[in-house]
C-alpha cells in the first residue's frame, strides 16, 4: 500500500474516532500533496508525484512545525507549541526510520566510493544519489556535513 493510500485510510479512521487534532494534520498531509501533484503536472504526464517525493514533503513539514515549535516556545505560547509538536508526531508516523549517525556516515562513504567523488566539486552528485536511495530516511542537513567532512579530509 502507498503512501497516498496510508494517508487516506487514516484520515477515514480518524474521522471515525472523531480525533479532530489527527483529522486535520492529515487534511494539511493530503492538501500539501495535492498541492505539490499539481505544480508537477505536464502536459504529457499527470501522475501524480512518488513516494521519495512525499517522503521528501514529510520531512520538510515536520522541519516547518519544529521550527514553529521553536518561535512559539520563545514567543512564550506553550499552547501553540504543542500544537505543532502534536502535528509532528502524526507526520513522523508515516515516515521510515531514520537512519544513526554511523549508518549516515557509511551511506555517505559509500556514495563518494560510487561516484568517484575527490572534492568538494562532487558533492553535489554524492547528495544527489543519497536523497535518491535515502528519501526520508535522513537528514539531509546532517548529511550535507559528514559529506562535505569526508570530501574535505586531507587524504
Amino acid at each position: 500500500m502507498g503512501l497516498r493510500e496510508q494517508f487516506s485510510d487514516q484520515l477515514k479512521a480518524a474521522m471515525k474516532a472523531k480525533d479532530v487534532r489527527r483529522v486535520s494534520t492529515l487534511r494539511l498531509v493530503l492538501s500539501a500533496l495535492k498541492d505539490r501533484d499539481i505544480a508537477n503536472r505536464t502536459e504529457a504526464s499527470r501522475e501524480g508525484i512518488g513516494d521519495d517525493e512525499i517522503l521528501t514533503l514529510l520531512a520538510k513539514m515536520i522541519k516547518q512545525r519544529e521550527e514553529s515549535a521553536a518561535v512559539y516556545d520563545s514567543g512564550g505560547r506553550p499552547e501553540l507549541a504543542t500544537h505543532e509538536r502534536e502535528e509532528v508526531e502524526i507526520i513522523k508516523g508515516f515516515m521510515p526510520k531514520q537512519m544513526s549517525a554511523d549508518e549516515v556516515l557509511a551511506a555517505a562513504k559509500a556514495a563518494i566510493a560510487e561516484t568517484g567523488a575527490a572534492s568538494m566539486k562532487d558533492m553535489g552528485k554524492v547528495m544527489a544519489v543519497l536523497k535518491e536511495r535515502h528519501a526520508g530516511q535522513m537528514d539531509f542537513a546532517a548529511a550535507s556535513g559528514t559529506v562535505k567532512g569526508l570530501l574535505s579530509a586531507p587524504k
